[in-house]
């Protein structure tokens, strides 16, 4: 019988978090060389449609730890920048580590947090082995000019020479998209670190653990060992589908962002994409460091493991890098494959579309806890054990203020509609059924009462304003200078009834 039909057991947790890495890096059907994840997908769940809240790591880690979406959280944007829109969780939030912690599980922690600038990960339950702890130095309640020393440096000028991979930004220090380096971001360090930790543990041991290890990688700049790189031959490498797209339906916050890339050559693009895939490479090397640790330990036996990512990265698509206000799929599919022995559907792909909030619950459950809080998310065991929820969501939305460059953005996808309201520029509606690469954006005019798709996007908005209504998301000012949405939330009241709190 399967550990997770046993209602006294206790499954260890073993979590491997990566950065930036797109969801569809770990389909078998992938162009990513990623052995140790082909051995794991054997005894794995493969989400293929799990997405995060927004596109960046502090919301969306948030989003991991707590099962809420950020207007829920209170956690927008990089928590250590000097314009951050808060430094950590709202008072009231609980993550899912204290009530392991409370439970009597072991809880260790090894490399990125990035959660909150005024807690670290010790303030919520967890015991620190080592971390490159990007993301986590006390913040106070003042201006912080921090950013300002990045210019202490060399910086870039209109005679800046462009160099290979590099984006030349007068004023700003150097950029390169790419290079090669033999321990990107110390992510080696943080895994060895999690593995001198499990040497201290044993099978035997009558308290279980749950062990945290968050790398940096693949996060750009993309710095790769080189043989991982020579795992890939350049000339295999394409462009995607939608490179070429020039986005002239789109915001103009997107054709300035693509604009910088542009000055990539076309080789240079693909050794963009090249790099990135090593770098997944790179991971899945580090993956299977811990993995193998944890079976020479004989720990594997009771441990649930679970490969994620905090958010995506859009990799060339549309001719855009790295992640942003750009509402794009890549930026937004994560990976989220839950293995090990105790899962009882093995070798599945499972094409429902979860969040990054599902996972706390689903630790919960797996460790017998009932959290006396609400989540938006879902616990995911019904999949885990092969079963197929009747009830389960066909419709996801995104939440965001912007990456530091501000601007609320929310999103509602379906299987056939994708909506995005900019507060910033024109919306996009695009029919994902007929257009799965978002080429083509349906509504580019400030007007839509000639539009044929006016009620689409009305019934669509219903959609988002019942979303945000439950969420607790308060942008919803009704200024003439800042209601941008073509419907408002006065559309819902008659499904709400009275708006409250």
């Amino acid at each position: 019988m399967s550990s997770m039909d046993k209602a006294n057991s206790r499954p260890n947790f073993l979590v491997f978090m990566t950065d930036h890495q797109r969801g569809d890096t770990l389909l078998e059907s992938g162009q990513v060389v990623t052995p140790n994840i082909d051995k794991f997908r054997k005894t794995a769940v493969n989400f293929t449609e799990a997405y995060c809240t927004a596109p960046h790591c502090c919301p969306s880690r948030a989003s991991f730890f707590t099962g809420l979406f950020p207007s829920q959280h209170g956690v927008w944007n990089n928590v250590n920048v000097g314009n951050r829109l808060s430094a950590g969780l709202y008072d009231n939030v609980r993550t899912f580590s204290e009530d392991l912690a409370d439970a009597g599980y072991n809880m260790l922690f090894s490399g990125k947090w990035h959660v909150s600038a005024v807690e670290s990960p010790e303030a919520r339950g967890f015991k620190t082995i080592a971390h490159n702890l990007s993301g986590y130095k006390p913040a106070k309640n003042e201006p912080d000019l921090c950013d300002w020393t990045a210019y202490n440096g060399k910086v870039d000028t209109a005679d800046t020479p462009r160099g290979e991979g590099q984006v030349v930004r007068d004023g700003y220090p150097g950029y390169k998209l790419y290079f090669e380096n033999d321990n990107p971001f110390g992510d080696e360090r943080v895994v060895d670190n999690a593995i001198a930790a499990m040497s201290q543990l044993s099978p035997d041991d009558e308290q279980p653990f749950f062990m945290y290890v968050g790398v940096l990688g693949p996060h750009d700049p993309y710095n790769v060992p080189k043989r991982f790189l020579d795992m890939y031959d350049l000339d295999n490498i394409k462009l995607p589908d939608s490179f070429s797209d020039e986005m002239t339906d789109k915001p103009a916050m997107y054709r300035r962002i693509r604009s910088l890339f542009g000055q990539l050559s076309e080789r240079e693009q693909r050794e963009g994409i090249r790099a990135y895939c090593a770098f997944c490479s790179y991971e899945d090397y580090l993956f299977g460091k811990l993995v193998d640790s944890l079976a020479e330990r004989g720990l594997d036996k009771n441990t649930v493991i679970v490969y994620c990512s905090d958010h995506g990265d859009y990799v060339g698509e549309h001719g855009l890098w790295t992640k942003g206000l750009p509402c794009f799929k890549e930026a937004y599919n994560i990976c989220a494959m839950i293995g090990g022995e105790p899962v009882k559907a093995k070798n599945t792909s499972c094409g429902e579309t979860v969040s990054i909030c599902d996972f706390a619950p689903t630790f919960l459950e797996l460790a017998g806890i009932t959290p006396d809080y609400k989540m938006w998310g879902r616990s995911l065991v019904p999949f885990l054990r092969g079963e197929q929820p009747d009830d389960w969501r066909d419709v996801m939305f995104t939440q965001t203020n912007g990456n530091e460059a501000y601007g609320i953005q929310r999103s509602v996808t379906t299987k056939k509609w994708k909506y995005v309201f900019n507060s910033f520029d024109f919306d996009e509606l695009y029919d994902l059924e007929a257009d799965p690469h978002q080429l083509h954006n349906l509504i580019y005019v400030p007007s839509l009462e000639t539009s044929p798709y006016r009620e689409v996007v009305r019934e669509l908005c219903k959609l988002l304003w019942e979303f945000e209504y439950e969420t607790r998301d308060v942008s919803v000012n009704g200024y003439i200078m800042t209601a941008m949405c073509p419907f408002g939330p006065g559309i819902i009241k008659d499904k709400v009834g009275q708006f409250k709190f």
